[in-house]
C-alpha cells in the first residue's frame, strides 16, 4: 500500500528489510550499536565486518537517538542505526516516537530520498506492535507535511501480523 503526504510517499511492505535498495534502512540498534540478533544480527551476517566497525567508532548513541554508517555490502548506501525503547523501562512511547524522528531527521541532513523503516523495538524489546505502528506512522506522517526532500518512506515489515497492523493503522491515520 502507498499514500502520498505532500510530495512524498509511505509505503508498506511485507519484507526482507536487508534486501531493501532505499538509500537507507534503519537498523533497530541497541545503544551499545551492538549488532547481535533480530534485524541488527541479519544487517551483521549480510552486510559484512564494516557496518559493525563504523559502530565500534561511534561507539554508542542514546535510547531514542539514531546514528549513521555504510551499508557495508547491502543493496542500501547506508544504516541509520535508530535506538528503541526496552518496554518497561519508562517513557516508551516518546522514546520511539524520537528514535523514528532522529531517524527521519539524519536521512534529511545526509541528503538521502528514500529510507526504510522496520517496526523498532517490538522484537525482543517488547514493544507492543499496534503502539508502534501508531507512533511511527504518527510520526513519519507529521514529519513529511512538513518541506522534506525525503520523497520516500518504506515500511519494510516482518510478517503478515507486522503489515495488517500497520495498514489498518495507516488507513485509520489518514
Amino acid at each position: 500500500m502507498k499514500k502520498t503526504i505532500n510530495k512524498s510517499i509511505i509505503e508498506l511492505i511485507e519484507g526482507d528489510i536487508t534486501e531493501m535498495d532505499t538509500d537507507a534502512i534503519v537498523n533497530a540498534a541497541n545503544a551499545a550499536l551492538q549488532l547481535g540478533g533480530g534485524v541488527a544480527g541479519a544487517i551483521r551476517r549480510k552486510g559484512g565486518p564494516k557496518i559493525q566497525e563504523e559502530c565500534d567508532k561511534i561507539g554508542g548513541t542514546f535510547v531514542g537517538g539514531a546514528v549513521i554508517t555504510t551499508g557495508g555490502n547491502l543493496k542500501t548506501r547506508h544504516i541509520i542505526h535508530a535506538v528503541g525503547p526496552r518496554m518497561g523501562e519508562g517513557n516508551e512511547d516518546e522514546k520511539l516516537k524520537n528514535a523514528t524522528l532522529n531517524s527521519l531527521r539524519i536521512a534529511e541532513e545526509n541528503k538521502l530520498k528514500s529510507v526504510a523503516f522496520p517496526a523498532i523495538s517490538t522484537g525482543i524489546f517488547g514493544f507492543p506492535l499496534d503502539r508502534c505502528a501508531h507512533i511511527m506512522l504518527s510520526t513519519t506522517i507529521e514529519y513529511l507535511k512538513v518541506k522534506t526532500n525525503i520523497k520516500q518512506v518504506v515500511f519494510c515489515l516482518f510478517g503478515k501480523e507486522s503489515l495488517e497492523t500497520f495498514l489498518n493503522e495507516l488507513e485509520n491515520q489518514l
